[in-house]
């Protein structure tokens, strides 16, 4: 039987170096003893088992072990599970690339609004196949744009994240929320968790 290995950790001297600038901005208003570098067993693509890392908040860094260990269970496939620093923090590029990611210091894309990452409390899985969908005057605008035939939700792709399917319903299962679910845009890659830091 194949072993699921976790490990939550403060953000040490080392991880502080490899997000300070990029995920972690200067002008970041979330307390770095706030966050927690959490690491997890996954199944790639390949179908073979990848150790993955993110940053979240510390009020849901234990949900993320409880979660990622029940993919783990069903070997639910997640092509990249890496720091979005190691993309420079942009985050169209870690989509662009399929990397699930979760903290990130940064606006609602097109907006002036913190997102939910700003906070380490959103995590993307697989956005490649997963794209976020958004209406300008009725037209779609796509991202990451190379998912822009993702966005097509009829296509058979066994990377698609559905309501009801599995990763949905580990993802609510620990109170979190899909874009998929949003009213006036669709982000299907997004799950996000709702309190008070």
């Amino acid at each position: 039987m194949e072993t699921f290995i976790s490990s939550i950790q403060l953000i040490d001297k080392q991880v502080f170096q490899r997000i300070y600038g990029k995920s972690y901005k200067e002008n970041c208003t979330i307390s770095l003893d706030k966050l927690r570098y959490v690491c997890v067993s996954h199944y790639g693509f390949d179908y073979l088992i990848h150790q993955g890392e993110l940053i979240v908040h510390e009020a849901i860094a234990e949900k993320m072990i409880c979660i990622f260990q029940e993919l783990f269970a069903i070997k639910y496939p997640i092509e990249k599970l890496v720091l979005v620093d190691e993309y420079d923090a942009d985050d169209i590029c870690s989509m662009s690339a399929n990397n699930s990611s979760a903290f990130n210091y940064r606006m609602i894309e097109g907006t002036t609004i913190l997102s939910n990452h700003s906070k380490g409390l959103a995590i993307d899985i697989n956005p490649l196949y997963n794209p976020y969908v958004r209406y300008f005057d009725g037209q779609p605008s796509i991202l990451p744009e190379n998912g822009a035939i993702y966005a097509n939700r009829n296509l058979q792709c066994p990377y698609y994240i559905h309501k009801n399917d599995a990763c949905y319903r580990i993802f609510c299962k620990y109170g979190f929320t899909w874009g998929g679910d949003w009213e006036h845009a669709k982000d299907y890659q997004h799950f996000e968790y709702a309190c008070d830091v």
